[in-house]
């Protein structure tokens, strides 16, 4: 029994105890948060190495492959042919036979109407996907959009050169890719005056983990994280 502000006795009210049911589903949904990434992933994983030893195998002369000895297939060993295949084409076009076969190939390609549409743009989006990390973002940042007053996560790109800042009359300007939520892929291309972008302290990580959560999965502040209110994970800190 505890004495209330003015020092007369009062009980203290326990919440009430759950029910057996909730405390299954509770603990049932906290199973699914940890069993339902790793079980996807696991999925996923394993469909992409059956569908690679499925295409891959088949054309594998029977002396070459383990299972003609072993009495079954060996699951990812098409993936292994496919990587030592294509790391073996990557090496053949550093040469110059190589490029002169490329080109070939390629002037093949571009006298096809519609292969060539095909192979250009899977050509694109593969240099895109596969671009140097030089060329990726840098720093997460804040701007004000659509209007004054409202902040949205955009990512720093570059500093804007050229005929833009000239034309815009602002000297110092950077170009920020705003991304649209739940994906983060598509967007906006802006470019900002360097006093109206705030820096944030988050990696472009945890920015996109924001941004892809509609602001559900919140990153610690370096403040929460220097007083060891949080911990903020290694791999995601430049």
């Amino acid at each position: 029994m505890a004495t209330g502000p003015d020092g007369k006795p009062r009980l203290i009210e326990r919440p009430p105890r759950r029910s057996i049911l909730q405390r299954l589903r509770g603990n049932f949904l906290a199973g699914i948060v940890l069993v339902a990434p790793v079980g996807l992933t696991v999925y996923l994983a394993w469909t992409v190495i059956t569908f690679i030893d499925q295409s891959i195998v088949p054309w594998v002369p029977a002396r070459y492959n383990p299972g003609t000895y072993l009495g079954s297939d060996v699951p990812g060993f098409g993936v292994i042919v496919f990587l030592a295949f294509t790391a073996l084409i990557g090496w053949l076009t550093k040469n110059f036979f190589g490029r002169q076969i490329v080109r070939a190939g390629e002037g093949m390609v571009a006298r096809m109407p519609i292969i060539r549409s095909i192979y250009n743009a899977l050509k694109q989006i593969s240099e895109t996907i596969l671009s140097q990390s030089a060329t990726s973002f840098k720093h997460a940042c804040l701007i004000e959009y659509p209007r004054k007053d409202l902040w949205a996560i955009a990512f720093v790109s570059t500093d804007t050169k050229g005929e833009i800042p000239a034309r815009a009359g602002t000297p110092q300007m950077v170009s920020v890719f705003l991304p649209t939520t739940p994906n983060p892929t598509s967007g906006f291309l802006l470019f900002v005056p360097k006093a109206d972008v705030v820096y944030l302290d988050m990696t472009v990580e945890e920015a996109a983990k924001l941004v892809i959560s509609a602001g559900l999965v919140s990153p610690p502040s370096t403040a929460e994280v220097e007083a060891g209110f949080a911990v903020r994970r290694p791999e995601l800190v430049d």
